[in-house]
């Protein structure tokens, strides 16, 4: 394919006139830019072209061509990939500041096999092979990095591309890594700038604009964003030989991250029942006898719906057979005002005071907040209204509704939010050439996350129930309501309520050293011995207050001091978004109308009254006589979780590079070993053991607090194997073999433990009064091990170029289950061991095997592909804790099952069948554009409060692009863009089908200039 010029008959006399067609402005743009695009492709084009003419007709010049952008990019990629001994793939950039993404989620997603989970309509967490990123481990140059989630993934939104030289996918590990991948390892490094080896100033700044943006009266931000970014390398060289390298960069991000959402309640609590069907059950569900919520009965339990538990004489559910359907305590829109501020460091010093000895500093420091004003309408729907609900429900074949009408209240609520998150990281190195052949290597950490959120949420709601109904569109649902206007804010003067949270206030701490050693070796098959030791603790801690993993201070409006009305109207403000939601509605999200069915216009359309956030909550604390201020946190309570994670591992290695059966082969083979301690601490109430004047005993809490301790250890043997064979000059044939594991998440290790008495028996005896314990978390909780297997085949015509081909099958050992074990409880200087059901890993087996291919191949006009795609099959099962099957184990090993479940187990977290990822660019000249596209299907994406219930986000494919222009050595022109056509998130709650949430984020629009010097 090339690129010919034509001569074109421009004479208007041989013009054919067609119809005129008036263009828009958005049009005319469009149009404006393409042309200029083709144009400036087609001179670029011929003015290398004649530079080629010029250089044959003197062949004593020596062309010199100088790789850059997005060309150099992909080929440092191909390179990456084929120098390794394991399976990795790689990003790196030529420059500080080049990498070819808006943040660190989007670079790591156009490598092969990886994908994000998409929050703020930007990557955060990535999985690798379409496993979730539990079964992943994050190092920023080669060490452990914390979190603020509470797990131990990274959220790499937090980081700024900017200031990364290079992000790597270990799919196979060998001995030396860190352990901690079962899916694999995520490097990201940083400058080091002796090894950079020149000087460089470098500036950039980037306007953004979002169009769903400009639609918003935004009070937390304004319609145009910035991130500006500066770094500067330099080295020293000294008379005495020594020499010192600097390298620094910061960079300022203030944006605004517009999302319009439909939600509907989570089934993470107990707000989202399978509520039963059955016209002929009138005692319960949709067709109960009397108005109430569907979940109830008439004449018995509370908080049923569908009762999943084994009926003894049957051996099925108690409710099997009855048709459901899923409904949530509300289905609601939210309208979003948002600002996202970062301030990011980065910083390595490298000195070398000889050829002997190489020390290197560095350190990365980042401060985000996120702030929402959130702006809801919520239907309340639980309550079914006898001959109305049920008749008229509407349900597809999984038991999601289509149709409903009901009798409810209707609220404008609003929550003011904001995230502060800290990330400190800090590493010393130091390499010592201790002889020609050892090299010993010593390196010291430390890593440490802050999180914190603060939420006001605030509510009025209809004085009575409103009759209303609402149709599932083809993305969401929308309402009709009777006679009332949902944006007269005089409609939401009943029960108003503030609350005030502090919550999810996490610290998480890794401080680690190690010591390698690494001999060469002068044989003709192996190379060089690698050996090393490893200490670690990681600490993580939330702590709690009065709702547990938060504090809350709670009022309600007191009407003696000022009305309703006063409160609403004093903070109304209009509302704040126009064609709100219109991307993935059909029409108007709201339909008012008459007791005869007309339409109303005043109240039809696709907004409502709404208010400002912190005055209405002000207002509402000052009718309590209260002033408006967060509530405090405390170590010393019983939500609190404190986990210390203390690791010891040491390893040795061989690497290989010889010659077997006329092939070149290398490679290495090794064995870490791995020695981990986990120390839980908790609080609960003290008691006291009374005994009556008949000799019985009972437990009487106290007021007060003790601090109570639990734990857990392990030992793991991880061997592993590498092979490359160099079957041609272009082709290889890779391989490996490894054995993983991933650790329970550090918020899943805690250890709240509270006594069981029975005191029906008249107990006379510690013994007879305490007989179980209640508790959650498991800081005994054991990894999740899998052998991993790993075969190749890589092509590499030229270094543009790659044809690869990989299948990999994991066996996973483990799986979670509900476990009774016995724990040892000290008691009045007795000790107890007392049963308590958690939990646990399991030794089931799973498998899972997949196919991944890599391919870019460049033409010589300037135009080139990159794809990639991972296929993977599992037969891993997650059962949800509410409406699937499970299972207890007692202290003799016999397991029972203890529901039957109406909805099949989800697979391994985060786990997507297929990930697909492809990328062409046009590179001529100094002009260097791309457009990408990535696709993720379906996958089970875990809750942090709750990651025992199912929730699914949908499959989706997004498109970005971007273009730059160098104008000189120094300017370069940028244009980039993220979900250039609007792809929504959408989730599923419990089963695929039952529609959830529906998250609209809108393109993000990234335009700037950098200058290198």
């Amino acid at each position: 394919m090339s690129l010919n010029t034509q001569q074109m008959n421009t004479s208007t006399s041989h013009r054919i006139k067609g119809p005129e067609f008036r263009l828009s402005p958005v049009a005319k743009w469009m149009k404006t830019a393409i042309i200029a695009s083709l144009a400036s492709a087609t001179a670029f084009t011929l003015h290398a072209q004649e530079a080629q003419e010029l250089t044959d007709d003197n062949e004593a010049e020596l062309e010199i061509i100088d790789v850059v952008g997005t060309r150099r990019t992909i080929q440092d990629q191909i390179a990456i990939k084929r120098e390794s001994t394991t399976v990795v793939d790689g990003l790196s950039s030529e420059d500080i500041g080049d990498l070819p993404a808006l943040s660190i989620g989007e670079a790591l997603e156009s490598i092969t096999g990886a994908a994000s989970h998409r929050e703020n309509g930007g990557a955060t967490e990535i999985t690798i092979r379409g496993l979730g990123p539990f079964l992943s481990a994050t190092h920023i140059n080669g060490r452990q990095a914390t979190n603020g989630s509470g797990d131990r993934s990274v959220n790499f939104s937090q980081f700024p591309s900017e200031l990364v030289k290079k992000v790597a996918i270990y799919k196979t590990q060998d001995a030396s890594m860190i352990e901690g991948g079962v899916a694999g390892v995520i490097s990201l490094e940083t400058v080091q700038p002796l090894d950079f080896g020149k000087q460089r100033f470098q500036g950039e700044v980037k306007a953004n604009y979002n169009p769903d943006e400009g639609n918003v009266d935004n009070s937390l931000q304004g319609d145009l964003g910035f991130r500006g970014t500066f770094s500067y390398v330099d080295q020293f060289e000294f008379d005495n030989g020594q020499a010192l390298g600097v390298s620094f960069g910061v960079q300022r991000q203030d944006i605004s991250q517009p999302e319009a959402e439909y939600r509907s309640s989570s089934p993470t609590g107990s707000s989202l029942w399978a509520c039963l069907n059955d016209p002929t059950n009138t005692n319960e569900g949709f067709y109960r006898s009397s108005a109430g919520d569907c979940e109830d009965q008439v004449s018995g339990s509370s908080n049923q719906g569908y009762n999943t538990d084994i009926d003894p004489e049957t051996g099925k559910a108690i409710s099997d057979g009855s048709p459901y359907a899923w409904t949530g305590s509300s289905r609601s829109f939210r309208q979003n005002e948002t600002s996202d501020e970062r301030d990011a460091l980065f910083l390595a010093l490298q000195f070398q005071p000889s050829d002997a000895w190489d020390i290197n500093f560095d350190a990365q420091v980042s401060d985000r907040t996120q702030q929402e004003s959130r702006h809801d309408l919520i239907f309340l729907q639980k309550r079914a209204i006898p001959g109305l609900t049920g008749p008229t429900l509407v349900t597809n074949s999984v038991g999601g509704i289509l149709h409903w009408e009901g009798q409810d209240r209707i609220e404008s609520a609003g929550e003011q939010f904001s995230r502060e998150e800290n990330y400190r990281g800090y590493g010393l190195n130091i390499e010592h050439y201790a002889t020609d052949a050892l090299t010993i290597n010593f390196d010291v950490s430390y890593s440490k996350t802050e999180r914190e959120e603060l939420q006001v949420s605030n509510r009025g709601r209809t004085a009575d129930r409103q009759f209303f109904s609402w149709d599932m569109g083809e993305n969401i649902p929308h309402f009709t309501v009777t006679d009332i206007d949902l944006t007269d804010i005089s409609n939401f003067t009943d029960s108003l309520r503030t609350r005030i949270d502090r919550e999810n206030t996490r610290d998480n701490e890794i401080k680690s050293a190690r010591l390698d050693f690494e001999y060469a070796l002068d044989g003709e098959v192996f190379t060089s011995v690698k050996a090393g030791l490893r200490t670690s603790e990681l600490s993580f801690v939330q702590y709690g207050g009065s709702q547990g993993n938060g504090s809350r201070n709670e009022y309600t409006l007191d009407t003696s001091n000022t009305t309703a009305l006063e409160v609403l109207e004093s903070c109304q403000k209009d509302f704040p978004e126009s064609d709100f939601l219109s991307e993935v509605s059909d029409g108007n999200l709201v339909t008012h109308v008459d007791s005869d069915g007309n339409v109303v216009d005043s109240g039809t359309g696709s907004s409502w009254a709404t208010y400002d956030n912190l005055c209405f909550s002000r207002a509402v604390a000052a009718s309590q006589g209260a002033e408006f201020a967060y509530p405090e946190l405390e170590y010393e309570n019983s939500g609190t979780i404190d986990v210390t994670e203390k690791t010891n591992s040491a390893y040795v290695m061989t690497s290989y590079d010889t010659e077997m059966f006329g092939k070149l082969v290398r490679g290495n083979f090794g064995v870490r070993v791995v020695d981990t301690e986990v120390t839980s601490i908790g609080f609960r109430n003290t008691f006291d053991v009374v005994t009556d004047e008949l000799g019985v005993l009972s437990l009487v809490t106290g007021d007060s607090l003790e601090r109570i301790e639990g734990g857990g250890d392990y030992t793991e043997v991880l061997p592993s194997f590498n092979l490359v064979v160099n079957y041609s000059d272009d082709i290889l044939l890779r391989g490996g073999i490894y054995r993983g594991m991933s650790r329970a998440d550090p918020s899943d290790m805690g250890y709240s433990r509270t006594f069981q008495t029975d005191d029906d028996i008249a107990p006379t005896s510690l013994a007879d009064l305490l007989v179980g314990v209640n508790g959650s978390g498991n800081p005994d909780t054991q990894p999740l091990m899998s052998w991993n297997y790993d075969l190749a085949f890589e092509w590499y015509p030229n270094e543009d170029s790659i044809f690869a081909f990989g299948f990999y099958y994991k066996q996973f050992q483990g799986g979670f289950q509900q476990r009774t074990v016995l724990e040892n409880f000290e008691i009045d200087g007795e000790t107890f061991a007392l049963p308590v059901t958690n939990s646990v890993t399991t030794d089931d087996e799973a498998d899972l095997f997949g196919i991944e291919t890599s391919i870019a191949y460049r033409w010589d006009n300037g135009i080139g592909i990159k794809i990639g795609y991972n296929y993977a099959d599992t037969d891993f099962e997650f059962e949800d804790s509410l409406y699937g099957d499970t299972f207890i184990t007692d202290l003799d090993g016999n397991t029972t099952q203890l529901t039957a479940g109406i909805i099949p187990p989800g697979s391994v977290p985060g786990f997507s069948e297929h990930v697909f990822s492809s990328q062409l660019y046009y590179q001529v000249g100094d002009l260097d554009t791309a457009i990408i596209y990535k696709y993720r299907s379906e996958y089970f994406q875990p809750y942090t409060s709750n990651g025992t219930r199912l929730r699914y986000v949908d499959e989706v494919g997004v498109w970005e692009a971007r273009a730059s222009y160098k104008i000189n050595s120094n300017i370069r022109v940028k244009v980039e863009a993220i979900n250039l056509f609007s792809a929504p998130k959408s989730q599923d709650y419990y089963v695929q089908g039952n529609l959830g949430e529906v998250n609209d984020y809108g393109p993000r629009l990234f335009a700037g200039v950098s200058v290198k010097y």
